[in-house]
């Protein structure tokens, strides 16, 4: 039997719920998240936003995390608790908290999206020497056959791996943005921005706020897209003044180069306005509001400036593999700067595929 909808919830709350849950049920790696593992994102916002409730409604923090939803473990959350009353509990902290409900979808978002990070290191399989071997033309003669057989084969599987932390970084960035500032992304289908250069077609965007159009950008390099997709990235701001829109150029990345100064004068001379760096973070900030601009500093600006404090720092690496492929073992650097730990190996074979298998979502 159907579980039937909480009368409590509105229809709106009930379907954000729901998307709260789930993530690619009809994919190879479905994430389903049950109530406990909600009641303990929900008491990581409340330590976040310096509120509290009633001792018994949800899970205590682990005092060793310091409230810092980064220093709690996957398998903590995984962890079965007894929560009561989930729906009951999440109604008193949206009257409670303001902006719980849009915190709310984004923690749960960036905790889906690393639950099933976790999974597809684990579930991404070694490429066959089929797949790579054709490479080897580069370097045969150069490198030891042994050596050049296992330097494809893992090359191939860090290049994979990197391409899954991409795509599933695309999913989850650019919508966190978007509901912080209060607005909504549109695809390309749907948008209410037209493209000068045929009125027929939509243009996606990131973000529409009100008469505001967003484009999001961890960086803008001079070399990589060439010069007709740059040419495209300099339309948007065209089609977003013809489609009586203002366009808004966010860049977190501040390195200045030729293709950035260029982007951000066309976006000035269509009537809009661009942000870089520093700019960009206090923009999203201030248009955010107190408790989404927690979100935004906690889990998406701090972890990004603290890693590039170590930019310099390439550690040396060191991997090891189980004779039966069972585990893959990391080292990072020497002595007092080494690091350590291990991936357990459950091969999915549908992962194999380079394409994204995130379309039946």
């Amino acid at each position: 039997m159907r579980a039937r909808r909480d009368g409590r919830l509105s229809l709106e709350q009930s379907k954000r719920l729901s998307r709260a849950r789930v993530l690619g049920l009809a994919t190879a790696l479905p994430i389903l998240l049950e109530d406990s593992e909600l009641g303990k994102l929900a008491a990581v916002i409340l330590s976040d936003t310096g509120h509290s409730l009633a001792a018994a409604e949800l899970p205590a923090l682990p005092e060793t995390a310091n409230g810092d939803y980064y220093k709690l473990s996957l398998e903590w959350f995984a962890e079965k608790t007894e929560i009561k009353d989930f729906v009951g509990t999440y109604l008193r902290c949206v009257a409670k908290v303001p902006d719980f409900d849009t915190y709310f979808d984004c923690l749960c978002e960036l905790h889906k999206r690393r639950r099933k990070y976790e999974r597809i290191l684990s579930a991404q399989p070694l490429p066959t020497m089929l797949q790579v071997a054709p490479r080897s033309l580069l370097e045969f003669g150069i490198i030891a056959t042994p050596a050049l057989a296992s330097w494809l084969v893992w090359r191939k599987w860090f290049y994979d791996i990197d391409n899954r932390a991409a795509q599933e970084t695309g999913y989850l960035f650019e919508p966190i943005l978007a509901s912080a500032l209060g607005g909504q992304p549109y695809g390309a289908r749907n948008s209410p921005i037209k493209r000068v250069s045929d009125e027929n077609k939509g243009r996606q965007v990131d973000c529409i706020v009100g008469k505001d159009a967003y484009e999001f950008k961890l960086r803008v390099t001079i070399a990589a897209s060439g010069q007709g997709r740059f040419a495209e990235e300099l339309d948007f701001a065209k089609d977003c003044r013809k489609s009586g829109f203002d366009p808004i150029l966010l860049v977190l990345d501040p390195t200045p180069n030729a293709r950035l100064s260029d982007l951000r004068a066309e976006f000035e001379r269509s009537g809009g306005r661009a942000y870089v760096g520093d700019e960009a973070w206090l923009h999203i900030e201030r248009e955010a509001g107190p408790t989404m601009a927690t979100l935004i500093e906690k889990y998406v600006r701090r972890p990004i400036s603290t890693l590039d404090e170590h930019t310099m720092d390439l550690l040396d690496l060191f991997v090891s593999v189980e004779r039966d492929r069972s585990a893959l073992h990391f080292r990072m650097g020497q002595g007092k700067s080494e690091h350590q730990w291990t991936i357990h190996r459950a091969e999915n074979p549908a992962l194999a595929n380079d394409a994204a298998e995130e379309g039946a979502e």
